[in-house]
């Protein structure tokens, strides 16, 4: 005959059971989660990257483009060019700034220009969970 002091000990180890079994359920549910967004970030950024270079080569063709010794700098060098992309690097804004200066080479006047190209995420700001941000700089003489 069982006493009534060991009658329900088993409910509360199935309770105790169920409880830490959810637990390490919601645990590897996080983990995983978090390891996807993760992941998803670190492409993110890396297109970024790829978007940031594209400016950069942007500036450099258009530079190229110039005449040597031209008697002003080029037309579309300003602050926060907007330049499109597309394919994977759409969901990117790309923004290109330029500075132009120049120096007196002998009879030549050569042009520096100093860009940055910043890929950034469009339509979210700074401090938002996606938000993804890359920079590349270069200094271009023609």
């Amino acid at each position: 005959m069982t006493s009534t002091l060991q009658r329900g000990f088993s409910l509360i180890s199935a309770i105790f059971l169920l409880v830490v079994i959810a637990a390490l359920g919601v645990f590897a549910v996080t983990l995983s989660t978090t390891q996807n967004q993760s992941q998803t970030m670190d492409v993110m950024g890396a297109r970024a990257y790829q978007a940031a270079l594209a400016g950069l080569e942007w500036a450099a063709f258009n530079v190229s483009q110039q005449p040597v010794s031209a008697p002003s700098a080029w037309v579309d060098c300003a602050y926060g060019k907007a330049i499109a992309v597309s394919g994977n690097l759409a969901p990117l804004t790309v923004t290109v700034n330029c500075n132009p200066t120049f120096a007196i080479e002998g009879a030549s006047r050569v042009w520096v220009y100093d860009i940055s190209s910043v890929a950034f995420t469009a339509g979210l700001a700074v401090g938002d969970v996606n938000y993804v941000e890359q920079r590349a700089t270069a200094k271009l003489v023609r």
